[in-house]
């Protein structure tokens, strides 16, 4: 702490220099001995000279002087430590990749080793109460199931859902998931980190966990033992071999040790109690302490700190013959003048030191964002405060106060939580118009464009069903608009939009959306 400590505006200590030079000059003009004796002889100064008895050490020139050093020391901004500017997530975003390879259904863990993988999800999910956790699968190709979001429940729902029969493409390619996991968090403003869940990682994703250069910690959990076990299948029963004996997969553990010493990835064992889920959510706190650390924090400025003795050395003032005391009756009667309640002498208290975006900041920090919608005068604070507290169509309302790429795409946002994906589209649209290279507003307007397509390809369903038309199979069409599989970024919430407005099932939603996924990723 010592070692960090200096000040953010170092030229302010330039002004301590007054300091003393204020303390000569006036203790020189009240030197009457100094102005005189030049002119009279000192044996006659002497004489000529009344001292005033009991002469005071302690003036108000000295009090001015203190003000001056402990002023200026405090505007030069003196820290020592760091902090997160505002705004900022307290806790670090979580991307969870699930293997959901065949092998994952192995019974060495009870029940096997996927369900073990989902309760251990749970877990960390009970322990980051608030935190924004995201969903991948992965197996020969690796999918989003759910972009990061705070919404547990949500995040349960889909979790849920997740078996090795959505996968499209059979086999494990943890280097793809990789890369696609960290595409889905390019445009995260805060570091976070990758958790694989897994009962291996091929060798041939080595050198993809080596060269890894980004700025999210890696975790990996191997999820087995050694000894391995029999493999279920969905119907039930046990893959077996050509000889009709059981199939068993084993955890390779030299495999996972040769990944950690390899690369920077943080490797560990699935365990019987919850230590695995700590040592997990506290190395993700860790990581995510040192990376802000980097570049995404800033020094705290203490000086503030100094405003006590500040105020104290003031109120030497207040003595006789020092000031004029009628300021501090003015100052209260500008305080309290009128015939409001207290609450209403607080509220002008704040107004004469805060401005209304100010105080509407203040309570939109401590999460009072109603509060916060009360205060603030400017139209996108007041948007932004709407939003957080849910009353989307007032936010819309607020944010159309402007004419700017943020707020046609803030409108956007909130128009997709309302389920009005083609009103949403039009405002993403405007969005590009004024800025059209805003890769946030692409990756919404995609988003928004899947969901439409979703909806529109589940009305169409239901028509069928309800024409008595039972497909025999899934038929793509390769004629219609397409949309690009997207992560809504700004708020998280509307992330989940698309999702929460389906209402088919999570798992037949996914292995539809993962089928549509892997044909257009096949060349």
């Amino acid at each position: 702490m010592i070692s960090d400590f200096h000040f953010l505006r170092p030229f302010w200590l330039l002004a301590l220099v007054a300091a003393p030079l204020l303390v000569y000059l006036v203790s020189r003009r009240g030197d009457v001995r100094s102005q005189w004796q030049g002119m009279i002889a000192p044996h006659l100064l002497d004489h000529l000279l009344v001292e005033k008895g009991g002469k005071r050490r302690f003036q108000p020139v000295h009090v001015t002087a203190a003000l001056i050093v402990v002023a200026a020391i405090a505007v030069a901004g003196p820290t020592w430590q760091r902090e997160r500017p505002p705004f900022v997530e307290d806790t670090a975003p979580l991307a969870i990749a699930i293997d959901l390879n065949p092998t994952m259904n192995a019974t060495d863990i009870s029940p096997t080793r996927l369900e073990r993988a989902k309760l251990k999800v749970l877990d960390i999910l009970s322990l980051r109460k608030g935190s924004r956790t995201a969903l991948f699968a992965y197996a020969g190709s690796a999918h989003m199931v759910l972009p990061l979001s705070d919404d547990a429940a949500l995040v349960k729902t889909y979790l849920a859902a997740l078996s090795p029969q959505i996968m499209p493409v059979d086999g494990k390619d943890t280097a793809k998931a990789l890369q696609e996991v960290e595409k889905a968090l390019a445009y995260e403003t805060v570091p976070g980190t990758i958790l694989f869940m897994t009962d291996g990682v091929e060798r041939a994703a080595f050198q993809a966990f080596s060269r890894y250069q980004g700025r999210n910690a890696l975790m990996v959990l191997g999820i087995g033992t050694a000894e391995g076990g029999p493999v279920k299948t969905a119907d039930g029963g046990f893959l077996t071999d050509a000889t009709g004996s059981h199939v068993r997969s084993k955890l390779d553990v030299d495999a996972l040790k040769a990944l950690q010493s390899a690369s920077k990835a943080e490797v560990a064992t699935v365990t019987p109690d919850d230590a695995d889920v700590r040592w997990i959510v506290r190395r993700i706190q860790t990581n995510f302490a040192a990376k802000t650390a980097e570049g995404l924090t800033r020094w705290h400025d203490a000086g503030w700190w100094l405003t006590i003795p500040i105020a104290v050395f003031g109120l030497f003032w207040f003595r006789r013959g020092w000031t004029v005391r009628w300021a501090v009756y003015l100052f209260a009667v500008a305080l309290f003048m009128g015939n409001e309640r207290a609450q209403a002498a607080d509220n002008r208290f704040l107004d004469l030191w805060l401005t209304p975006d100010q105080q509407g900041r203040r309570a939109f920090e401590q999460g009072d964002f109603p509060g916060a919608t009360e205060k603030f005068a400017n139209p996108d604070w007041r948007g932004a405060a709407l939003y957080r507290a849910g009353r989307f169509q007032d936010a819309i309302d607020a944010f159309a106060e402007t004419d700017t790429a943020e707020s046609y795409y803030n409108q956007g946002n909130a128009l997709m939580h309302l389920g009005k994906a083609e009103e949403a589209i039009a405002a993403y649209k405007q969005a590009l118009k004024r800025r059209p290279d805003w890769p946030d507003a692409k990756q919404n307007l995609a988003a928004a464009e899947n969901f439409k397509v979703a909806k529109d390809k589940q009305e169409q369903d239901e028509q069928q069903e309800q024409a008595g038309i039972d497909p025999d199979q899934v038929q793509f069409d390769d004629k219609g608009k397409k949309g690009t599989d997207a992560t809504i970024q700004g708020e998280p919430q509307t992330a989940d939009m698309w999702m929460r407005n389906i209402q088919v099932s999570p798992a037949a939603l996914l292995a539809r959306k993962f089928a549509i996924e892997a044909k257009e990723a096949t060349p």
